[in-house]
């Protein structure tokens, strides 16, 4: 990604509000489609990634998601990433992590059995209730959110590498340069100095 706009100049992430817009709406679906979306926003994941979860992979202990890049070009590189407690909790809750882990026949079977053209649509669906509309209403959508909200909130940039799972740190640099109501926020600052 060379930069936060699309060909046309539309932003490609979503902003805090049009984000907790899509968990609210999220909240109003299935407690799958919902533990689904929480992933999706909360890691910055990419969607091919949180559904191949598997039960081993959720750390509730830690409040870890240990995902599996899937980018890089050899198997089983996996990078951890924290959640929230409530959704570990929810994790829990909805898929039974504790309980599928001690059973050796569930321990590796997938969170989310449906395909990634399901999963999409389930995306889509939950920002369309949300009322989010362009290139930002998507997954990638919320990995951006994530990796931006994750700057603004002074993650240092080499975590956020880490989570998002990039190569390069230049990759990750070009979320350094937040925009819109992001950008004002950031101005805000130096205003206060004046």
């Amino acid at each position: 990604m060379s930069n936060l706009y699309d060909n046309d100049g539309n932003r490609k992430y979503l902003t805090v509000q049009e984000r907790t817009d899509f968990l609210d709406a999220a909240r109003g679906m299935s407690q799958e489609v919902y533990t689904f979306c929480a992933v999706l926003a909360y890691s910055g994941a990419r969607l091919s990634e949180v559904l191949s979860l598997t039960h081993e992979q959720i750390d509730l202990n830690a409040r870890l998601v240990i995902i599996e890049c899937l980018k890089k070009r050899r198997p089983n590189v996996y990078r951890a990433v924290p959640i929230p407690q409530e959704l570990a909790v929810g994790l829990e809750d909805v898929h039974g992590v504790t309980a599928a882990k001690r059973d050796p026949g569930r321990s590796r079977e997938r969170l989310w059995n449906c395909c990634r053209t399901t999963a999409w649509h389930r995306v889509k669906h939950c920002m369309d209730k949300a009322n989010i509309e362009g290139t930002q209403a998507s997954p990638k959508g919320l990995r951006h959110s994530f990796a931006i909200a994750a700057l603004q909130s002074g993650v240092p940039i080499n975590f956020v590498r880490k989570w998002l799972g990039h190569a390069r740190l230049s990759t990750t640099e070009v979320y350094a340069n937040a925009v819109g109501d992001e950008e004002q926020t950031i101005a805000s600052r130096l205003w206060g100095t004046f």
